[in-house]
């Protein structure tokens, strides 16, 4: 869910890319993120869907490269950070960085 702080219509267009993702299309749903990030490219929220998006398409130096930026920019959010941290470990993982993915599981978990 998009946090309530975000402008009308990134929250539309943030709703829109998670409707797209859930149903599989997540071509368009990187699309819907991209453009709202045109809107508002300092949201960390964005940065961290696109992640997860891109982690689902298997793209995984992308996924971990806008987990770091989502994270780049979320300050005090210790949730968000945290999902950055766990997409960035799965990342790694996949990208057969063992201990890179031990390193961002330790950070995940506020270490």
């Amino acid at each position: 869910m998009a946090p309530a702080d975000l402008a009308p219509a990134v929250t539309a267009l943030a709703d829109r890319a998670d409707q797209q993702r859930q149903s599989g299309d997540h071509g368009g749903a990187a699309a819907t993120l991209e453009r709202a990030l045109r809107i508002s490219p300092q949201e960390p929220f964005l940065w961290n869907r696109l992640a997860r998006v891109r982690l689902e398409q298997g793209m995984v130096d992308s996924a971990g490269s806008l987990a770091a930026r989502s994270n780049a920019l979320a300050g005090q959010q210790p949730a968000l950070r945290q999902n950055n941290w766990e997409i960035i470990a799965t990342a790694r993982r996949r990208a057969g960085d063992l201990e890179g993915a031990r390193e961002a599981e330790r950070r995940a978990g506020g270490g």
